[in-house]
């Protein structure tokens, strides 16, 4: 476990093109949250869930796992740096670090997210991404000295613009899982991943 490194996972969408909560989607006996949540676990101090949309059945299915809290991000709408912007406020103060990670990446392996920690803890750069075959990822580590930065990002642009900004304050962990770049996000994604995904009920 990494002292003061915190995830974050985003869990606020509609899931519109799915047509149904993703983070509730089972796989092999196992949720998409529950997945997440035990493989992210090992690396990071405590778990902060960022819900909006499906709060009510998205919420519980995560608050009921170890070592997660639940947040709400009531603008949910405005997009994905919405709800990374309500869990950095979900934080406490001596929070060191962020990890986030996305609730439709739910194949990331427990060994990826050690190995970004490991990378953010021996390395310079504040900010670290999870890389596969030269694409960029999840997860990604923030420090706190960009918290602000993040915070005072302009929505429409996501934080990507802050990772963009300064390229030189980027360091990559190439590891052999193409989870990292793998977005669950409609029923054509799970057939081209040969996923046999079940509803719970």
């Amino acid at each position: 476990m990494s002292r003061g490194l915190f995830g974050i996972v985003l869990a606020a969408g509609q899931s519109r093109r799915m047509g149904y909560p993703k983070p509730l989607l089972v796989i092999g006996g196992s949720s998409f949250a529950e997945r997440v949540v035990a493989a992210m676990r090992g690396a990071v101090e405590e778990i902060v869930v960022v819900v909006g949309a499906h709060k009510d059945l998205v919420g519980p299915a995560f608050a009921r796992l170890d070592g997660v809290r639940v947040v709400d991000n009531p603008h949910h709408q405005r997009g994905q740096l919405s709800s990374l912007k309500a869990g950095l406020q979900a934080l406490p103060g001596d929070a060191r670090a962020a990890m986030v990670h996305l609730a439709d990446q739910p194949l990331v392996s427990p060994q990826t997210f050690v190995a970004v920690a490991a990378a953010y803890r021996a390395g310079k750069t504040p900010i670290v991404i999870a890389r596969y075959a030269g694409k960029r990822g999840h997860p990604v580590v923030f420090d706190r000295s960009l918290f602000a930065e993040l915070h005072n990002a302009g929505e429409e642009l996501g934080a990507r613009a802050v990772v963009s900004a300064r390229p030189e304050r980027v360091a990559y962990v190439d590891v052999d899982d193409p989870a990292v770049v793998i977005d669950l996000d409609t029923p054509e994604d799970l057939a081209r991943q040969g996923l046999r995904v079940t509803r719970p009920g």
